[in-house]
């Protein structure tokens, strides 16, 4: 039996999924994000997924959704960097929790996440040399690319001071794994995406691996396409997700 916990990690809401048999057991930890007006409860499917497989799986709010919503997420939207760079910031209190309260198994942390979650998830890889693992379902490892798109269909955009907009752009260059790949580090990491998605566009996610493929510090980089899947992860992708897990941390 799967046991979800709600808890409260240093104000951090969080689900937390794990065998009810195992519950006291140091395990393998993944933590799992959210897309963009979700929340936590919406990725109970992936959660369970992981957690039938014999991992710890975390399930956090990101800023201005879930429980920490302050008005409609949706009236967000120019803070979309924000939230992602606030994920960043608050894994390592996450990671910390854990490793004190109940431990990590062989230090095996993997991070995975959907849409708004797979670009964070992507940042994660970035910035954590401790990550031993990720997959990315339709999310994108360019992020500076991505913004670029979304600050021309922001409204008001106009009003916005160029030197705002620059400044923004610059500093999300230190979370994009495009720019530079090589902190993969030969870390297992698995891309999913559908071709038909309008949202987080398939073409820059392939490009991405198509650039790296062969590379040694890519060399346990897998994608799986999608044909003709839109902008939402089907089951047969969660079970995948999770399978890569069981499949990285040998469980």
């Amino acid at each position: 039996m799967i046991e979800i916990t709600t808890k409260e990690i240093a104000g951090l809401p969080v689900l937390e999924l794990v065998s009810a048999t195992k519950k006291a057991e140091a395990l393998p930890l993944v933590i799992f994000y959210h897309g963009w007006t979700g929340c936590k409860e919406k990725v109970l499917m992936e959660g369970y997924e992981l957690a039938k497989r014999g991992l710890r799986v975390v399930l956090p709010d990101a800023k201005f959704h879930g429980q920490r919503q302050v008005g409609e997420t949706i009236t967000h939207r120019q803070e979309f960097w924000e939230i992602v760079a606030s994920s960043v910031k608050e894994f390592p209190t996450l990671v910390a929790y854990y490793q004190k309260n109940v431990g990590i198994k062989e230090n095996k942390l993997g991070v995975s996440g959907l849409s708004m979650g797979a670009i964070t998830t992507c940042a994660l890889l970035t910035v954590y040399e401790q990550i031993t693992a990720g997959v990315s379902l339709m999310g994108s490892p360019c992020p500076v690319e991505f913004a670029h798109r979304l600050i021309a269909e922001l409204p008001g955009i106009a009003e916005l001071p160029a030197e705002y907009i620059a400044e923004q752009l610059q500093q999300l260059e230190m979370i994009d794994l495009s720019r530079q790949p090589e902190k993969i580090a030969g870390r297992p990491v698995h891309f999913w995406h559908g071709t038909a998605d309008e949202v987080v566009l398939y073409g820059p996610d392939h490009a991405f691996y198509e650039q790296i493929k062969g590379k040694p510090f890519a060399r346990n980089v897998t994608f799986t396409t999608a044909e003709g899947q839109g902008h939402k992860v089907s089951y047969q992708a969660a079970v995948e997700m999770a399978e890569k897990f069981a499949e990285y941390f040998n469980v």
